[in-house]
C-alpha cells in the first residue's frame, strides 16, 4: 500500500472517478462530500453516474475507498484534490460557486503542510484569486497554503474516465511557482501513475485545459463543415476519415468524426469563457465564435432530414428515437442533441429507448418510454439514432423494416449497416454521405 493518504472532496463524476483510479493505484482514499445522503447512496451502491467499469473498481477497492461527510477526516490527507463537477448554464457559462464554498469548508479541516489541488475546471485567474485569498473569519483563512496550493488539469472524458484517470498522458500542474519542486506526498502520488509532469504557473495550466478542447473543438469544426459539404456533392466522409488519419499532422486519434454538435457541457464551457476572456482583452475571436454557429447549426441535421423526408408527408407522424445520453457510456444528457431534438418535435408523437437514461415526462406532452429498441421502433413512421449505443449496431435492417410503419432511418453516426437498410427498402441517411433513397415504393 502506498504512505500517502489521497483525498477527493465533491463525489460527483470527476471526484468519484479521480478517487476510484487513486484506490486502484494503492492508495488509501478519503471520499469526501458534504451530502451525507450522497456519501449513503454511495455506500449501498447507488452511482450518481453510468461509467463503464466503474461499479466493478469500487466493488474491488472498497478497502480502501473511505467514504465520509465529516470534515475532520480530512486531516488525514497527505494530499487533497477538490474535484466537484462544475456545472453550467444553457450559454456555457460556469457557476463557480460551489467550487470556491467547498474550498472555504475543506481547507480549514486539513492538517498544516497537506497539500491541496484544484481539480474542477476553473478559468484563469481562479486558483491564484484563491491563493491570495483571506476570509473574514481567520479561522477559514486558506492563503495559508501558498506554496502548497495547485492546479491540475482533468482529462476526465464520458464514458472513457475511468481509462482517462487511470492511464494519464500527462499531468499538467499549476503552481504558484513552477520553478521549485512540488510538495513529496504530490510528486509521490503523480509518480504512482508514470506520465510525464508539466508543472507551470497557474493561469498557464488553467489556459491549457481551455487550450486542448479548442483544438477539438477546432477538428471537430472541420469534420462537421466538411461532412456537410460531403451531404451535398456526392462526396462520403467515411472515406476521406482514414487519409486524416493517416496524416502524422492530424493523426488516428483526432476528433474528426463528424457529429451533431458540441454536446455535454465542457467544451461549449470553454468557447463562453474564451469568447468571454477574448472581449475582455479586445482580441479578434470570430473564428471561435464560428466554431459557436457550426455547432449550433449542425445540431438541428436530423430535425432538417425528417422535416425534409417525412413531417412534410405525415402529419400525425411518429418519430421513434434510439439513445437520449448525449454520448455512448454515459447517462449524462446535458446538452444532449435527443434532448434538442425532442424539444423541437412537438406537435408528433414520439417513442424512445435509451439503455442508461429514462424518459423524462417534462421532456415532451406525447413521449412514451418504449423497453428496447425494437419497441421504441413499432409502428413508427421514421427511427432517428441520436446515440450511438454499441447495442444497437445489432438491429437487422429486415427487424428495422419490419417495425417501421415508414421507411426513413436516420442514422447519424453510422451505427446501423447503410447497404442492408438500402436493400431492404429503407431510405438511409447517415452525417458526410448523400442519402440512400431506394427506387421501391412507399410502404403500405
Amino acid at each position: 500500500m502506498s504512505e500517502a493518504t489521497v483525498g477527493f472532496a465533491g463525489m460527483t463524476h470527476l471526484g468519484l472517478v479521480s478517487a476510484v483510479a487513486a484506490a486502484e493505484k494503492g492508495f488509501d482514499v478519503v471520499c469526501y462530500d458534504d451530502d451525507l445522503g450522497a456519501i449513503e447512496r454511495l455506500g449501498r451502491g447507488d452511482l450518481p453516474v453510468a461509467e463503464p467499469d466503474l461499479a466493478d473498481l469500487i466493488a474491488r477497492n472498497r478497502d480502501r475507498l473511505h467514504l465520509t461527510a465529516k470534515l475532520d477526516d480530512l486531516r488525514q490527507c497527505d494530499v487533497l484534490y477538490v474535484a466537484p463537477d462544475v456545472p453550467t448554464d444553457g450559454d456555457g457559462l460556469s457557476d463557480l460557486g460551489p467550487v470556491s464554498a467547498l474550498i472555504e469548508r475543506v481547507a480549514p479541516a486539513m492538517a498544516e503542510g497537506a497539500v491541496l489541488v484544484i481539480l474542477s475546471q476553473v478559468p484563469p485567474g481562479f486558483t491564484r484569486a484563491i491563493a491570495g485569498k483571506v476570509s473574514r473569519d481567520v479561522s477559514r483563512d486558506v492563503s495559508r497554503f501558498g506554496a502548497h496550493l495547485f492546479y491540475q488539469v482533468e482529462t476526465l472524458i464520458f464514458g472513457r474516465a475511468l481509462e482517462r484517470a487511470l492511464e494519464p498522458e500527462r499531468f499538467i500542474i499549476g503552481c504558484a511557482d513552477p520553478a521549485q519542486p512540488l510538495p513529496a506526498a504530490l510528486a509521490g502520488y503523480l509518480d504512482a501513475y508514470g506520465a510525464p509532469v508539466l508543472p507551470m504557473g497557474y493561469e498557464s495550466a488553467e489556459l491549457a485545459k481551455i487550450s486542448i478542447n479548442m483544438c477539438l473543438i477546432g477538428a471537430i469544426a472541420v469534420a462537421n463543415s466538411m461532412a456537410e459539404l460531403c451531404e451535398h456533392i456526392g462526396a462520403d466522409w467515411s472515406e476521406i476519415t482514414p487519409a486524416l488519419r493517416l496524416d502524422a499532422r492530424i493523426g488516428e486519434h483526432a476528433y474528426i468524426a463528424p457529429g451533431l454538435g458540441l454536446a455535454g457541457g465542457n467544451l461549449e464551457r470553454d468557447l463562453a469563457t474564451v469568447i468571454a476572456l477574448g472581449d475582455a482583452a479586445g482580441t479578434d475571436l470570430g473564428v471561435v465564435r464560428a466554431w459557436q454557429a457550426n455547432s449550433r447549426h449542425r445540431r438541428f441535421w436530423a430535425l432538417g432530414v425528417l422535416h425534409d423526408h417525412v413531417l412534410g408527408k405525415a402529419t400525425d407522424a411518429v418519430v421513434a428515437i434510439l439513445g437520449l445520453a448525449y454520448k455512448q457510456d454515459t447517462d449524462s444528457v446535458r446538452n444532449s442533441p435527443a434532448l434538442a431534438l425532442i424539444s423541437a418535435l412537438g406537435p408528433y408523437r414520439l417513442r424512445a429507448y435509451d439503455p442508461e437514461v429514462a424518459v423524462n415526462a417534462d421532456w415532451h406532452p406525447d413521449l412514451a418510454q418504449a423497453h428496447d429498441a425494437l419497441d421504441a421502433l413499432a409502428g413508427a413512421d421514421a427511427v432517428v439514432v441520436m446515440t450511438p449505443w454499441p447495442e444497437f449496431t445489432a438491429l437487422s435492417a429486415a427487424d428495422i423494416d419490419k417495425a417501421l410503419r415508414g421507411r426513413a432511418v436516420i442514422d447519424p453516426y453510422g451505427v446501423l449497416d447503410g447497404g442492408a437498410c438500402v436493400a431492404a427498402g429503407l431510405d438511409y441517411f447517415c452525417l458526410g454521405a448523400r442519402p440512400r433513397v431506394p427506387n421501391a415504393g412507399d410502404k403500405e
